[in-house]
């Protein structure tokens, strides 16, 4: 019998990779506002405020954003087909159009049941939606073989990852700030993240010299460095990329051999100009100079979570691949298939997404309304966050592009840099500890993501309805202005 009886794992046996990757969206201020959540709906807290604001994750569901009715009623037939024995109660008296039965039946059809697996890689007519969609989107064919549909985009990331980075010495230049899944996956992989900083004053745009700075220190340093990362629109600032960026960027790819990640799952999210995809750009430019950018790999992610779907707790999702090794690919769909299978009803929800009802089907109309309804909805909250953050001393931030997200930077005073210091923590993360306990809002400061050194900065989703939580933060701000200026 062993001597020691406490338990097997401790905090210093289990996996290290583990232990150092860090998620700051779910971290500990996330933590205790939930702890607030549950507080206050058990009745059992005296606290400053009435509710709890998540606005440090894109969730849209939970912020009250409705999901889009033709999605809902067709996923409700394929969970439950008996439905389908009753149609004259499902028209008549429940307000389901036939185009909905319609599309139920067909993708019956082709799953068989939600309750089965597919195929590793996805149902093979879901994958040609998706195919199908992409050439409409972009203008060039697309190839359902090269399409894996996945949980989410988390989980496309995660299997390319995978299979890029081989060693400790395998780099992958992540934007600064960027979405820490990226940098959470690498330290989980013991591979090794090369950050290049975004241009703040370019609206976060990238910058090819600050890009090809970071990639040239990485290689003098032994790193081998085999993707680049690029987020747009961008996630945590909102950014949405021009043409030149994105024609730089592609052309530094060819000529340093680099995969280009194209985490594009805001593509539906654009106040400003147009979204521009990886793919399209790569063969308009492929198509412009014959055999210039032949060999560049390109993977391509979307998701039903974001834009008008909101749909983050049905995990649905899609990777693309572009100029991929035959064998390389057939490893990655080795790899998914260890996973099994993409949930199926998420991978039904993929298809609803890229082939809504289309004008002329009976239920256009209120798909319609209700897309540019929650399209209007983002934008003029996300306008008068960014007005409220324009009267605020020491704030200042770009006017919003895309995403879900603003991305403002913060300037403090001396005295809570000094309280910070003393509670263990960074001046932003110490901000947004003090702003969650005054007023229930929750953010996640910019040291989650990372940003330059010597500024400060914090991400809020502009999710939330109603302008009384604004308003909230403007009076917070000020009071924490005046107590440590």
């Amino acid at each position: 019998m062993s001597s020691n009886p406490g338990p097997r794992l401790n905090i210093d046996n289990i996996n290290s990779h583990v232990r150092a990757a860090k998620y700051a969206v779910r971290g500990e201020l996330a933590v205790r506002s939930e702890e607030y959540r549950a507080a206050l709906l058990n009745g059992v807290a005296d606290l400053p405020f009435k509710q709890v604001i998540s606005a440090n994750i894109g969730n849209p569901q939970q912020l009250d954003q409705k999901p889009i009715t033709f999605f809902r009623q067709v996923l409700s037939i394929l969970e439950n087909p008996t439905l389908l024995n009753k149609p004259d109660v499902l028209v008549d008296h429940l307000g389901y159009k036939p185009d909905v039965l319609e599309r139920a039946k067909r993708l019956l059809g082709h799953v068989g049941s939600v309750g089965a697996y597919s195929a590793s890689n996805g149902v093979p007519a879901i994958r040609q939606s998706v195919a199908e969609f992409l050439e409409r989107r972009d203008g060039f064919p697309a190839n359902q073989a090269d399409i894996y549909l996945s949980a989410g985009a988390s989980s496309g990331v995660n299997t390319l990852l995978h299979v890029i980075c081989a060693d400790e010495k395998s780099g992958i230049l992540i934007p600064i700030p960027q979405y820490p899944l990226y940098s959470a996956s690498l330290a989980l992989l013991n591979a090794a993240p090369v950050p290049y900083l975004l241009d703040e004053a370019k609206n976060w745009g990238t910058d090819l010299a600050t890009i090809k700075e970071a990639h040239d220190k990485a290689k003098a340093e032994g790193i081998d460095v085999r993707a680049i990362v690029i987020i747009n629109p961008g996630n945590p600032t909102g950014a949405s990329l021009p043409e030149e960026d994105i024609r730089a960027v592609i052309d530094f790819a060819a000529q340093e051999r680099l995969v280009v990640l194209a985490d594009e799952v805001y593509q539906t999210n654009v106040f400003v100009g147009e979204f521009i995809s990886f793919k399209r750009m790569l063969r308009q430019m492929q198509r412009d100079k014959p055999g210039a950018y032949d060999h560049v790999e390109l993977a391509s992610l979307h998701s039903v979570s974001k834009g008008m779907v909101g749909e983050c707790g049905h995990r649905g999702g899609y990777f693309e691949l572009v100029g991929f090794n035959p064998a390389v690919q057939a490893e990655i769909y080795k790899f998914v298939s260890i996973m099994l299978c993409a949930p199926v009803i998420g991978q039904c929800l993929v298809e609803l997404m890229v082939n809504p009802p289309q004008p002329g089907e009976a239920s256009h109309d209120l798909y319609r309304r209700e897309y540019d309804a929650i399209f209007d909805g983002l934008r003029e909250r996300a306008a008068a966050l960014h007005k409220a953050f324009e009267q605020m001393e020491g704030v200042e931030c770009g006017a919003p592009q895309g995403s879900m997200y603003l991305f403002p930077t913060i300037t403090l005073p001396p005295g809570a840099a000094e309280a910070a210091a003393a509670e263990g923590r960074s001046p932003d993360e110490f901000y947004c500890m003090r702003l969650l306990e005054a007023t229930g809002v929750c953010v996640v400061p910019g040291s989650g993501f990372g940003q330059k050194e010597g500024t400060l900065h914090f991400r809020t989703t502009f999710l939330a309805p109603g302008t009384e939580w604004v308003g909230s933060i403007v009076k917070f701000h000020q009071e924490f202005m005046d107590k440590y200026r």
